[in-house]
């Protein structure tokens, strides 16, 4: 199967910065899109950024400017930098990731790592 890891949440300061990473790892054949979703208390968890295996890479409106998702393919590794983050940025981002193992392709989600930002 396939393991997700997260790592680079925590708190920040309005204006502030923080790298998210997500790990993939497990018996994957491939790896197409992977992307972060995030989920602030009482809302729908919503798409924040993907990239493609190709390179392409989509945007939520809120976010253009200022994150930017990037993968490393060697490392079957995603990230998000997030710059001039605002306290509507709080939430738990979570990692997905499309993956082909010996059972198939299957889309698998991360645990969660939580962002608050606030002074």
């Amino acid at each position: 199967q396939v393991q997700l890891v997260e790592s680079g949440g925590g708190l920040v300061q309005p204006g502030g910065s923080l790298r998210l990473s997500c790990a993939a790892s497990g018996s994957i054949f491939s790896i197409s899109a992977m992307g972060w979703y995030r989920q602030a208390p009482d809302k729908q968890r919503e798409l924040v950024a993907t990239i493609s295996s190709s390179g392409i890479v989509n945007y939520a409106n809120s976010v253009k400017g200022r994150f930017t998702i990037s993968r490393d393919n060697s490392k079957n590794t995603a990230y998000l930098q997030m710059n001039s983050l605002k306290p509507e940025d709080t939430a738990v981002y979570y990692c997905k990731v499309g993956a082909t193992t010996y059972r198939g392709f299957s889309d698998y989600w991360g645990q969660g790592t939580q962002v608050t930002v606030s002074s």
